[in-house]
């Protein structure tokens, strides 16, 4: 049930590297939360460098719901996301604390605040044979496919996004209807969120920020962490887990693939590429309140635009 004026949680949201997470600990200090990740990363064990994962005893001082929820072996859908995080806000709420998503996944936030589409399952056999027209082909060939049977999807998923051009060409061709028409069907605004993005006022700035914290990851053990992934001789780079960005480059180095010049390079590009995309949806959703990543005074300034919904002193009531 929502209160204050119909919001049901609060989503600290933005592209990779803009600080979500200190900003969240930052408020954690200040008014009781429980933070519930919305990065498709997090929830997979043994992901924690390369996912700048929060630290166990961070984890401790602050609750922190699904992260290290799945084995790397195992899939996670935006579907699940909504339903645990609808369950999670409920309890959360209860507890007389308020519930703050954080991350960057926006599929999650899209299908968490207004319900998704009933899409059909995936099937392997009709992945199987659109990759097989990838490789033959070349993806732009499947991306032009998607224009010509539904080009709204085609105009919304870069021409390099395998995994959605895929996904909208198995769905039209197992139940014959676009992609786009299943999801306008979906159901309107089904919870209140005060999704506030932090967004940064260069990308020069967030690529520098980006290249940063690789090196940061790297130095940290990084390729370590990969190279254990690799060992456990059941994880492929086909897993969705191993396809995050970062893992799949260096997955590709220690496979011998590339130089380690070559594969730093391909990490760099890959999350500038996120995050590109990650903007380009913020720009779409005007209910996306945006603010300048790197502004001075930003927990000030978060305080007070919680206390304007009064959601600061709902909080204070439960708990006293």
């Amino acid at each position: 049930m929502s209160d204050a004026g119909g919001i049901d949680c609060v989503c600290l949201t933005g592209p990779t590297a803009c600080g979500k997470t200190e900003l969240a600990l930052a408020l954690a200090a200040t008014v009781p939360i429980e933070i519930v990740s919305m990065d498709s990363a997090l929830v997979y064990r043994g992901l924690d460098i390369g996912t700048a994962k929060p630290a166990p005893e961070v984890r401790r001082a602050v609750p922190h719901h699904l992260v290290d929820i799945l084995d790397p072996t195992e899939a996670y859908s935006a579907g699940r996301f909504a339903r645990d995080a609808a369950r999670l806000v409920s309890e959360i709420r209860a507890r007389g604390r308020w519930p703050l998503l954080v991350g960057g996944t926006l599929l999650y936030l899209k299908a968490f605040r207004d319900g998704l589409a009933a899409l059909p399952p995936a099937d392997a056999a009709v992945r199987a044979e659109l990759d097989r027209e990838a490789e033959r082909y070349g993806l732009s060939a499947l991306h032009e496919r998607l224009r010509q049977v539904d080009p709204e999807a085609a105009a919304r998923i870069g021409p390099s996004d395998r995994q959605r051009i895929q996904r909208a060409l198995e769905v039209h061709l197992l139940v014959n209807r676009p992609i786009t028409e299943l999801q306008r069907a979906a159901s309107e605004r089904q919870r209140g969120v005060l999704a506030i993005a932090l967004v940064p006022p260069s990308r020069a700035e967030l690529a520098e920020r980006i290249a940063r914290r690789f090196d940061a990851m790297v130095a940290a053990g990084f390729v370590e962490e990969v190279r254990r992934l690799r060992a456990r001789g059941d994880l492929t780079p086909e897993l969705p887990a191993i396809r995050a960005v970062g893992y799949r480059q260096l997955w590709s180095y220690l496979d011998g693939r590339c130089t380690w010049d070559e594969a730093r390079q391909k990490a760099l590009a890959a999350t500038r590429q996120f995050a590109k995309r990650q903007l380009t949806w913020l720009r779409g959703d005007g209910r996306i309140e945006q603010w300048d990543a790197f502004a001075p005074g930003l927990l000030n300034r978060l305080v007070e635009r919680l206390s304007k919904e009064n959601l600061i002193a709902k909080i204070s009531r439960r708990l006293c």
